[in-house]
């Protein structure tokens, strides 16, 4: 074998580069993004509506529509709180 390839094998050692410590710094920045994503609760889907929620929703709706007056709206948003 040429003796430059040689001593290109054989210096291809993992911890022979001077920013190795950065390689743990780089999975605990992914470890605490993926861990931040999970308790976020982006990776869980869309919320579950209430009762409440959907109720708000249905009212914003008939208002939308006309079927009953600003002061009818409030009201009832009022109620619900």
């Amino acid at each position: 074998m040429n003796t430059t390839l040689m001593s290109l094998l054989a210096s291809q050692d993992d911890w022979d580069h001077h920013w190795w410590p950065l390689w743990p710094l780089l999975w605990l920045v992914v470890i605490v993004t993926v861990v931040w994503f999970f308790k976020r609760g982006r990776w869980h889907g869309p919320r579950a509506q209430t009762g409440a929620d959907r109720a708000r929703d249905i009212l914003a709706e008939r208002y939308a529509r006309g079927e009953i007056t600003r002061e009818e709206y409030r009201e009832r948003l009022e109620g619900l709180r």
